[in-house]
C-alpha cells in the first residue's frame, strides 16, 4: 500500500493517507482566546483538510480531543454538537493534557474514510 502524504515538512505532514484513510491534526489559531472560537477554529481547518483528503464530516471514523481544561467540556461540545447531522458524529475520546502553546485551549486529531487528494505533494 502506498503512503500519501499532503504538504509533507521535516516535523509532520498535514495530512496523512494509508489504505484511504486519512489521519491529521488541527490546532486553533490561539489568539482566539475563548474554547468557542478556537473549537469553531478547528472545525473549519479540518472541513478544508477533509475536502483535501477526498473526504468530508460525515466520513469521520474518530476523533481524539486533547483539552486543557474539563470545566470547558460543555461550551465545547455545544459548538461540536451543532457542526454534525444528527447521527453523523464520529467516535470520540477527550483527554485532559497540557499543550506546548499554554494559549491554546484545545487540539483535535481526526481519522477518517479518505481518498486521493489530487494536491497532495511530496514521496508516496
Amino acid at each position: 500500500m502506498t503512503i500519501q502524504r499532503i504538504n509533507p515538512s521535516q516535523r509532520w505532514s498535514d495530512i496523512t493517507i494509508y489504505n484511504g484513510i486519512a489521519h491529521f491534526v488541527e490546532v486553533p489559531e490561539c489568539e482566539e482566546t475563548d474554547i468557542e472560537s478556537q473549537t469553531k477554529a478547528v472545525l473549519a481547518q479540518a472541513e478544508a483538510s477533509l475536502a483535501k483528503a477526498g473526504s468530508d464530516k460525515t466520513r469521520l471514523l474518530s476523533v481524539t480531543i486533547y483539552i486543557t481544561d474539563f470545566a470547558d467540556v460543555a461550551a465545547m461540545n455545544a459548538v461540536w454538537d451543532a457542526w454534525f447531522e444528527p447521527g453523523t458524529a464520529p467516535s470520540r475520546a477527550c483527554v485532559k493534557v497540557e499543550l506546548a502553546d499554554p494559549a491554546c485551549k484545545l487540539e483535535m486529531a481526526f481519522v477518517a474514510a479518505g481518498g486521493h487528494a489530487s494536491d497532495a505533494s511530496g514521496p508516496k
